[in-house]
């Protein structure tokens, strides 16, 4: 798997003026029926409870309090939607792992996101968030399946690599990327992203763009 980004200073400034957009919060769906339309393109952010999806989306859009970031795991439970400049949704998937709720409950909001990746055809491309200080777990395993089951593309995003030395954020992405070489949905790039001091942002704001043709 090739990890060369494809992205030059025009294509970074051209997806940097795409976010500069208004980006607001559309709605929050507590069931497949309750979902909006698949009329606009979609790209949906999913990973372990805690890993930092709202600090990312709000990084991402350049709005401090756009989601609803929290330090108690889990506090997502719906699949919640932003829209941006009526162009483009993005899709903040329930976390998984350590939620401070019952099994049942849990296990309830997790086939929720489940049930969005199998059954939304406008829907682009999909972000595991990993945190770099961690790297992919045996529960991240589960994510990667339900990925490859629903066949969407998805890439894997480092999150909170601030945390570390720029040769152990280097370290954690080969390992990642080589984890994940052979899974059939896998998109053949890792991102090393920051919320904090924006390392990787800008290309991930170029990787949406480039995935649903912005």
């Amino acid at each position: 798997m090739s990890q060369t980004a494809p992205f030059d200073e025009e294509a970074l400034e051209a997806a940097r003026k795409l976010f500069a957009r208004e980006t607001c919060f559309l709605m929050g769906a507590a069931a497949i029926s309750g979902l909006p339309e698949a009329d606009l393109p979609e790209v949906a952010f999913a990973g372990r409870s805690n890993v930092g999806k709202s600090s990312l989306i709000n990084a991402v859009t350049g709005r401090k309090e756009l989601a609803r970031a929290s330090n108690e795991p889990g506090r997502t439970r719906e699949v919640n939607f932003f829209v941006l400049d009526e162009r483009l949704r993005l899709v903040d998937l329930p976390g998984y792992g350590f939620a401070k709720v019952s099994r049942e409950v849990a296990k309830k909001f997790q086939n929720l996101g489940r049930s969005y990746l199998r059954g939304r055809p406008n829907l682009k491309r999909a972000y595991l968030l990993i945190d770099a200080r961690h790297g992919l777990k045996a529960v991240d395993g589960e994510a990667l399946d339900a990925f490859d089951q629903a066949a969407v593309s998805y890439q894997i995003v480092l999150t909170k690599a601030d945390k570390l030395k720029p040769a152990e954020v280097a370290k954690v992405t080969e390992a990642t990327l080589k984890a994940v070489s052979k899974r059939p949905a896998a998109f053949p790039r890792v991102l090393a992203t920051s919320s904090e001091t924006g390392q990787g942002i800008p290309e991930l704001r170029a990787e949406i763009a480039a995935a649903c043709a912005l």
